[in-house]
């Protein structure tokens, strides 16, 4: 019988041969998972041998690692801004980047009391939820195509204790013209990788996550062109709009917001120094 420092062991040299990367910690991850514990105490007990049901289930999660299927996804959880959010294979998993979408947005409202906003391509919820849970008298609107990623989104928000402060709307954004005038903040992580970039994406990204979340099967740009154009019927007087872009997209994003009669348009970058959130305010 296998103790759980050598289950550890023999699982990392077999990411690490399928080309996972940070093979050893996906390996103490998938344990702690299935332990119902942190990996320090999984440390604390190395010696412990593991019962028949538990070996077996932590062989088909290594099984489904190996195959490059995201850790988030196999355990159906991640930790997005110090929340806990359920993922599966209908919702984008968040990332920690867009954590810097996050902390922009509250260095902008923080001196507003009652706000409005509308959260464009909700997925698994995670910026709407953030901003309720940081914004006491925020309402927000988020919208997605995806019914199932509304779903999963409606089940975030009663984990975190925000069902009350977020009307999630299944609608396809190309649609979504009937509300005139009416929101404080626009916010949208869109689908911004260029079609033709799409095949050269990891594996975990390229054939697990879903591509209606990634790419808008055009040049990346589309969503930000869409939204900016509609702001003027969206969008209270001086009214902001915050996007998270993709790398080297940030001056394309600030001349649709040019394009669109914004101004005070600012580019703030993520932990790596790439350009990553492109804000404006609507003139």
């Amino acid at each position: 019988m296998y103790s759980i420092l050598q289950l550890i062991e023999r699982s990392a040299d077999y990411l690490n041969s399928k080309g996972v990367e940070s093979p050893r910690l996906n390996a103490e991850l998938l344990l702690a998972n299935i332990l119902d514990c942190n990996r320090m105490q999984l440390y604390l007990k190395y010696d412990q041998p593991l019962k028949d049901l538990e070996i077996s289930k932590y062989r088909e999660y290594i099984s489904r690692r190996g195959k490059r299927e995201p850790l988030q996804y196999i355990i159906g959880k991640v930790e997005f801004y110090g929340l806990n959010f359920i993922v599966n294979k209908n919702v984008l998993i968040p990332r920690q980047e867009t954590e810097i979408l996050i902390d922009t947005i509250l260095e902008y409202v923080k001196s507003q009391s009652e706000i409005k906003i509308l959260d464009i391509g909700t997925g698994s919820g995670n910026i709407a939820i953030a901003l309720a849970k940081n914004l006491s008298d925020a309402e927000i609107d988020s919208i997605d195509i995806s019914k199932e990623a509304i779903e999963i989104a409606k089940q975030n928000a009663k984990i975190n204790s925000v069902d009350d402060k977020i009307n999630f709307i299944v609608n396809d954004f190309k649609n979504f013209n009937n509300i005139e005038n009416q929101y404080d903040i626009i916010v949208s992580n869109p689908p911004y990788i260029n079609l033709k970039e799409y095949n050269l994406l990891e594996k975990e990204l390229l054939e697990f996550e879903p591509k209606i979340s990634l790419t808008d099967f055009n040049d990346g740009l589309s969503f930000y062109n869409l939204i900016s154009q509609k702001a003027n019927l969206l969008l209270k007087k001086n009214g902001i709009v915050f996007y998270e872009v993709g790398i080297y997209q940030s001056e394309q994003v600030k001349k649709i917001f040019e394009q669109n009669n914004f101004g005070k348009i600012n580019i703030r970058k993520d932990y790596l120094g790439i350009d990553r959130v492109v804000f404006g305010e609507l003139n």
